[in-house]
């Protein structure tokens, strides 16, 4: 992380080689939980950015390409999605998005670090439009011991909205926690996990595929979209269920509720793989 005098605010990848900045009007907020250290910065551009432990987590201005893709890909490939689990995702921003839709009965999100939240409250509002809804439910604890203490088949769809894989967050990324995901979900559950880039880390996702297929699932597909304040500008998630090739296409084209960049035929496009992680895509 590195804010230098001309005002730019950058994140630099030291393994990947690879920084992006942004112009900075000020810094709104800082503090370190027990967990990790929070910055909220202004930006010229990109509305309100938050940092936690040097790396981007969100902006106001393109948040929405990821919160959008990691929730309404996997709520309209399932059959009939009721109960929907969120592990991570302090932010609300994907809680929002599943709660756009009208059929859902419950959705938890399990969130280690409770600031994260309430930050998201005073600074990113927009995001937590339906922090009030009553079919929210809010667990400010440890995902991976939820997860392993939650009963069997409680569950449609699991949205792994996670850091990256390091710290805390690495256990997300492997069998063991997978294996209690499909325990918790139903016979057509979903498992959807965020995957980084498709272009600088194809070892990890080819990692998540193979974790995947270790805790059981039979069929796993990454989809691609663009996320520019992520690492490339390229970021991915992961399904891991059966028949995730099929989604509910006239669902998807007469939704009740709008979206900024998720539609029928982006679904559709996302499907398609470049050549090179068809390569990494197990069959």
């Amino acid at each position: 992380m590195k804010l230098n005098n001309t005002k730019w605010f950058t994140e630099i990848g030291e393994k990947t080689g690879i920084a992006f900045s942004l112009a900075i009007e000020k810094k709104l907020h800082e503090e370190t939980t027990p967990y990790q250290h929070i910055d909220i910065y202004q930006t010229k551009t990109f509305g309100r950015l938050m940092v936690i432990d040097g790396y981007i987590m969100l902006s106001d201005r393109d948040n929405f390409l990821y919160h959008e893709m990691m929730s309404h890909i996997p709520l309209f490939t399932h059959p009939n999605p009721k109960r929907i689990l969120i592990i991570g995702g302090g932010d609300c921003g994907t809680l929002r998005e599943v709660l756009k839709h009208p059929q859902i009965e419950s959705a938890v999100q399990v969130e280690i670090d409770e600031r994260v939240t309430r930050l998201a409250e005073e600074y990113f509002p927009s995001l937590c439009d339906n922090n009030h809804d009553p079919r929210a439910y809010f667990y400010f604890e440890d995902g991976i011991r939820f997860v392993a203490q939650a009963p069997n088949n409680s569950m449609d769809i699991i949205i792994i909205d996670s850091t990256d894989p390091i710290g805390p967050a690495e256990g997300l990324f492997q069998a063991p926690f997978y294996t209690h995901c499909r325990r918790l979900l139903s016979t057509e559950g979903i498992l959807v996990q965020q995957s980084e880039s498709p272009l600088i880390h194809q070892p990890l996702i080819k990692s998540i595929h193979e974790e995947m297929k270790k805790a059981g699932f039979l069929e796993t597909r990454t989809l691609t979209y663009p996320q520019c304040v992520y690492p490339s500008g390229w970021w991915s998630l992961t399904l891991a269920g059966k028949d995730l090739s099929q989604f509910r296409k006239v669902d998807a084209q007469s939704k009740t509720f709008s979206t900024h960049y998720y539609n029928a035929d982006i679904h559709q496009a996302a499907l398609a793989l470049p050549e090179f992680l068809r390569c990494l895509h197990p069959e």
